[in-house]
């Protein structure tokens, strides 16, 4: 069993870093998040392993600094680039890191030192349709409800316990980018509210499940129901 939970679940301004590969449209999210009174976490720094990502100019104009560690001259040396990335997470204190369209494997130790720490989100409702184009995959298989969930990462891909999802209704003519669109917003709904649990240790895992303090807990009375007859 691990129990990351803290029975005093004081709110303390934890240090995040914000991993990107491209545009990083929740990693604005959490930026903007953060940016509240009382937010329990600051954003203070965003790596991407592409000089080009066009989220570094975001996040540089929302006053965060920002690292480039270029991951095409390692290869397949996925610990040589760990090896300069943990340095980097290490020199600016980063205790907590959120995946942001990070699109780099990362080695099974590095995983492992970052157990608990390390929050990843999917467009899916997982264990459903992990993996590339999961709203191709919601569209062929006919399911009605798709969303995203927020997850701890672990070695295997889109696998860790699941710290939060959020759902929508899948219109019959939906279109991968359509609802593509929908799920986005919703991941930028749930994304900083995951960040919150986890910042003010009211999240905790056991086995492969993760459990919430009460105050967090969903209601029995919350439904989707979809399609919807009138």
């Amino acid at each position: 069993m691990t129990d990351i939970s803290n029975s005093t679940c004081e709110a303390v301004m934890r240090r995040v870093a914000i991993l990107i590969s491209g545009r990083g449209s929740n990693m604005t999210a959490l930026i903007e998040a953060a940016a509240a009174d009382g937010f329990p976490a600051e954003i203070v720094l965003v790596i991407s392993n592409r000089v080009d990502a066009p989220g570094l100019a975001t996040a540089q104009a929302n006053g965060v600094k920002t690292l480039v560690i270029e991951s095409k001259p390692f290869g397949k040396d996925r610990a040589g680039f760990e090896k300069l990335l943990q340095a980097a997470l290490d020199e600016h204190k980063i205790e907590l890191i959120c995946l942001g369209g990070f699109m780099r494997l990362f080695t099974a130790e590095f995983v492992r030192h970052w157990y608990g720490r390390m929050l990843n989100i999917h467009p899916s409702l997982l264990p459903s349709f992990p993996g590339l184009d999961p709203h191709g995959q919601a569209l062929h298989a006919g399911v009605k409800i798709s969303g995203a969930t927020v997850h701890f990462v672990i070695p295997e891909t889109d696998a860790g316990p699941i710290v939060m999802q959020g759902a929508v209704a899948v219109a019959d003519d939906d279109t991968p980018d359509t609802l593509a669109a929908r799920v986005l917003d919703i991941e930028h709904k749930i994304y900083p509210q995951a960040l919150r649990l986890l910042a003010t240790n009211s999240v905790a895992i056991t086995g492969d499940t993760c459990t919430t303090s009460t105050g967090a807990s969903a209601s029995r009375d919350d439904t989707l129901i979809s399609p919807t007859v009138i």
